[in-house]
Protein backbone atom coordinates (compact mmCIF):
# COMPACT_ATOMS: atom_id res chain seq x y z
CA UNK A 1 0.00 0.00 0.00
CA UNK A 2 1.34 3.49 -0.99
CA UNK A 3 -0.30 6.55 -1.24
CA UNK A 4 -0.86 8.11 -4.64
CA UNK A 5 -0.33 11.90 -3.42
CA UNK A 6 0.28 13.97 -0.79
CA UNK A 7 -3.28 14.93 -0.27
CA UNK A 8 -4.50 11.72 0.32
CA UNK A 9 -1.47 11.07 2.80
CA UNK A 10 -2.76 14.01 4.96
CA UNK A 11 -6.30 12.87 4.76
CA UNK A 12 -5.19 9.57 5.81
CA UNK A 13 -3.76 11.00 9.25
CA UNK A 14 -6.94 13.26 9.89
CA UNK A 15 -8.97 9.61 9.09
CA UNK A 16 -6.95 7.80 11.36
CA UNK A 17 -7.40 10.77 13.80
CA UNK A 18 -11.15 10.95 13.78
CA UNK A 19 -11.66 7.22 13.47
CA UNK A 20 -8.95 5.29 14.00
CA UNK A 21 -10.42 1.90 14.59
CA UNK A 22 -12.62 1.82 11.59
CA UNK A 23 -9.34 3.39 9.63
CA UNK A 24 -7.04 0.46 10.92
CA UNK A 25 -9.80 -2.11 9.70
CA UNK A 26 -9.90 -0.17 6.22
CA UNK A 27 -5.72 -0.80 6.03
CA UNK A 28 -6.41 -4.10 6.81
CA UNK A 29 -8.71 -4.90 4.32
CA UNK A 30 -7.34 -3.24 1.31
CA UNK A 31 -3.63 -5.61 2.60
CA UNK A 32 -5.74 -8.75 2.41
CA UNK A 33 -8.76 -8.35 0.54
CA UNK A 34 -8.42 -5.24 -2.08
CA UNK A 35 -11.21 -6.14 -4.86
CA UNK A 36 -13.37 -8.77 -3.03
CA UNK A 37 -16.09 -10.99 -4.59
CA UNK A 38 -18.86 -9.59 -2.27
CA UNK A 39 -18.67 -6.23 -2.64
CA UNK A 40 -20.90 -4.12 0.03
CA UNK A 41 -22.05 -0.72 0.17
CA UNK A 42 -18.95 0.33 2.34
CA UNK A 43 -16.48 -1.68 0.48
CA UNK A 44 -17.12 -1.75 -3.20
CA UNK A 45 -15.80 -0.29 -7.31
CA UNK A 46 -16.87 3.25 -7.97
CA UNK A 47 -18.96 3.25 -11.15
CA UNK A 48 -19.25 5.97 -14.28
CA UNK A 49 -16.29 8.26 -15.12
CA UNK A 50 -14.95 7.56 -11.44
CA UNK A 51 -14.48 4.03 -11.56
CA UNK A 52 -11.22 4.39 -13.01
CA UNK A 53 -8.22 6.32 -12.35
CA UNK A 54 -4.72 6.84 -13.56
CA UNK A 55 -1.69 6.46 -11.94
CA UNK A 56 1.71 6.93 -13.03
CA UNK A 57 0.57 7.02 -16.29
CA UNK A 58 -1.63 3.68 -16.20
CA UNK A 59 -5.11 3.23 -15.80
CA UNK A 60 -6.50 1.27 -12.81
CA UNK A 61 -10.16 0.13 -11.20
CA UNK A 62 -11.14 2.63 -8.27
CA UNK A 63 -12.45 1.29 -5.40
CA UNK A 64 -13.98 3.13 -2.18
CA UNK A 65 -14.22 2.46 1.68
CA UNK A 66 -16.51 3.84 3.88
CA UNK A 67 -14.47 4.57 6.41
CA UNK A 68 -17.38 6.72 8.40
CA UNK A 69 -20.65 8.17 7.60
CA UNK A 70 -18.59 10.81 5.84
CA UNK A 71 -15.43 9.92 5.68
CA UNK A 72 -13.78 7.94 2.86
CA UNK A 73 -10.99 6.08 0.90
CA UNK A 74 -10.33 6.01 -2.69
CA UNK A 75 -7.43 3.69 -3.86
CA UNK A 76 -6.22 2.28 -7.45
CA UNK A 77 -5.78 -1.16 -7.48
CA UNK A 78 -2.67 -2.30 -9.40
CA UNK A 79 -2.95 -5.74 -10.05
CA UNK A 80 -0.02 -6.62 -11.87
CA UNK A 81 2.52 -5.02 -9.46
CA UNK A 82 0.00 -6.27 -6.20
CA UNK A 83 -0.16 -2.63 -4.94
CA UNK A 84 -2.72 -0.18 -3.69
CA UNK A 85 -2.36 3.57 -4.30
CA UNK A 86 -4.76 5.37 -2.50
CA UNK A 87 -5.59 8.53 -4.10
CA UNK A 88 -8.15 10.11 -2.00
CA UNK A 89 -8.67 10.11 1.83
CA UNK A 90 -10.84 12.21 3.94
CA UNK A 91 -12.81 12.45 6.25
CA UNK A 92 -16.07 14.38 4.83
CA UNK A 93 -18.08 12.95 1.86
CA UNK A 94 -15.95 13.42 -2.05
CA UNK A 95 -17.29 16.00 -3.80
CA UNK A 96 -16.73 14.44 -7.01
CA UNK A 97 -19.55 11.55 -5.87
CA UNK A 98 -22.17 14.51 -5.96
CA UNK A 99 -24.59 14.82 -8.30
Amino acid sequence: MRFANGEAAKGWEQLSTQAAANTRAAWHVMRTDPAPATRTERHHRLKGELAHGTHRGETMDRWQIEVTAGGRIWYLLDTDRRTVWIDHASTGHPKATDH
